[in-house]
């Protein structure tokens, strides 16, 4: 099979690094998957229960992560639709500040 023309979709398990920070300089939640690259389509799954991290603290934590592999056409549709998802996200603002 040619990499990246698969018509089903495949699911691989692979372990991941989490690592979770909540403090005052960041907040963030992070997942590195080892040995495996994901691309656009594919869903990552991050096997186990609820994680919770307290105020002022950071962990990093090591579990398995189910990725589901989008199959081809999946892939193209993701890639050609991709972008008019993302503008949905942002949020334009030309105000001068000034109060009407």
């Amino acid at each position: 099979m040619i990499e990246g023309l698969r018509l089903g979709r495949e699911k691989i398990v692979v372990p991941c690094t989490i690592e979770i920070e909540h403090t005052w300089e960041s907040l963030h939640a992070h997942v590195e998957l080892e040995g495996l690259t994901v691309e656009p389509g594919d869903e990552v799954h991050v096997q186990g229960g609820e994680i919770l991290v307290p105020y002022g603290e950071r962990r990093v934590l090591q579990r398995m992560a189910t990725v589901t592999r989008a199959s081809a056409p999946e892939r193209l549709w993701v890639k050609m639709t991709g972008d008019f998802e993302f503008m949905e996200l942002l949020e334009f603002s030309f105000s001068s500040g000034e109060k009407l």
